[in-house]
This record gives structure tokens, C-alpha cells and sequence, in this order.
């Protein structure tokens, strides 16, 4: 698996409690060579490690991990990533997993489960929490991509419409977040979420959430 060394891991996660509750379940099993609070932060520290394993969250400030995935591609090709995170909506495990993950699993996850998936994804193995590995063989048996909701060539990019705080909440609501599960990860409340959602809705001349889930699922953008 990794020649008798002890692993080397990355944890990548906004939360700082939620991070030294990681390093505390990993144990002295594992070096943790550093941690990330976003995208940019994950990217730098990934690839001047370049850790065995990267313990990922899946929603973080300035993107989210398939933007870290998809940066990490070429500067660190011998990490392998393991998602983990509180949500277990379809769109989230696919998207990461198209992106080159070799897991999903959510933070109920037990010390002893956790410290087993990052041993398994270090040899080469891939771990999806029982419910999730389901969603993984439904997409890819569809075939990864419906090119039949592609949106039409040259048709502009809508998303230049919107801020960026008013695209970061799109990608929540459009994943199938509350607002008040938007407001919580935004650290923003949910009046000013309701606000956004109005704005983006109107911005991209959609009339109800369900048609900005369609509009965004079209787009790749979950």
C-alpha cells in the first residue's frame, strides 16, 4: 500500500473545529502535513505536499471541491481524494466523483470507518458510504453525461448575470440546500438567501426553483 511509511494527509474543510475533529479520529495512524479552509488555500497546500490522501470537503468559500479536484489534476496526479461532508445529495457524490475522486463518504462516518476508507483510498481502492455507492452506478450506467441538456452552442453564458455571491448561492439551491441549510454553510441569514435566490431567479428569467435546478443541472453546474 504506501511501503511500511505512515500516510501522508490532507485536510481540507472550512470549519476549523471541524478539521481537528479529523486529525483527532485519524489518529497517530496518519501524518497530517496540513489543512485548507478553501479552494485557493487547498490547491496551494496539495500541491506542495502532495499528500498520499486529501480528505475533501465538498462545499467550501470560493468554490467547492470539484473546483479543487479539477485544479489538482496535474500539479499533484499521485493524490488521491476522499470526499467527505454533511450532505448526501446525488448531484454532490457525482460531481466529485466525475471530477476524480475515489470516495464519498459523509461526516457521520465512525473514527474507526474513517481511519479504514483513507487506508483503502491510499492503496487504490474506492469508498462510498453504502447509500451513495448507489447514486456513483446509477450515473455512470446512464452514461456520466446527458448531452441532450447541454445548452445550445454559442448560447451565452448567463452566469455572467450574476455576482459571485449570487452564484455561490445558486450552486447550494440548485444541489437542493434550504435556504436555511444556504444561509448556514454562507455563514449569511436567511432573508439574505431568500434575496439572492429572487435575484438569480430573475436575472436568468426562471420562475421557480425546480426550473433552476434543470437550468443548473444543463449547465454542469452542480
Amino acid at each position: 500500500m504506501n511501503d511500511g511509511r505512515r500516510l501522508r494527509v490532507v485536510l481540507v474543510d472550512d470549519h476549523a473545529l471541524v478539521r481537528s475533529g479529523l486529525r483527532a479520529e485519524l489518529g497517530d495512524g496518519v501524518d497530517v502535513v496540513g489543512e485548507a479552509a478553501d479552494v485557493d488555500e487547498a490547491v496551494r497546500v496539495v500541491t506542495a505536499q502532495q499528500p498520499d490522501v486529501v480528505l475533501l470537503d465538498v462545499h467550501l468559500p470560493g468554490g467547492d471541491g470539484r473546483a479543487v479536484l479539477d485544479a489538482c489534476a496535474e500539479s499533484a496526479p499521485a493524490t488521491r481524494f476522499l470526499a467527505i461532508s454533511v450532505s448526501d445529495a446525488p448531484a454532490d457524490v457525482v460531481s466529485v466523483v466525475r471530477g476524480g475522486a475515489r470516495g464519498y463518504v459523509t461526516k457521520a462516518i465512525s473514527g474507526e470507518d474513517l481511519r479504514a476508507a483513507v487506508e483503502r483510498i491510499a492503496a487504490g481502492d474506492a469508498v462510498f458510504s453504502p447509500r451513495l455507492a448507489g447514486f456513483v452506478l446509477d450515473a455512470f450506467a446512464a452514461g456520466a453525461t446527458d448531452t441532450s441538456a447541454d445548452p445550445a452552442e454559442g448560447e451565452p453564458d448567463d452566469l455572467d448575470r450574476l455576482t459571485p455571491r449570487e452564484r455561490e448561492v445558486m450552486r447550494y439551491i440548485a444541489r437542493g440546500y434550504t435556504y436555511r441549510e444556504t444561509a448556514a454553510e454562507l455563514f449569511l441569514s436567511v432573508k439574505t438567501i431568500e434575496t439572492h435566490v429572487s435575484a438569480v431567479l430573475r436575472k436568468l428569467q426562471l420562475s421557480n426553483r425546480r426550473e433552476l435546478e434543470r437550468w443548473a443541472s444543463a449547465r454542469r453546474l452542480t
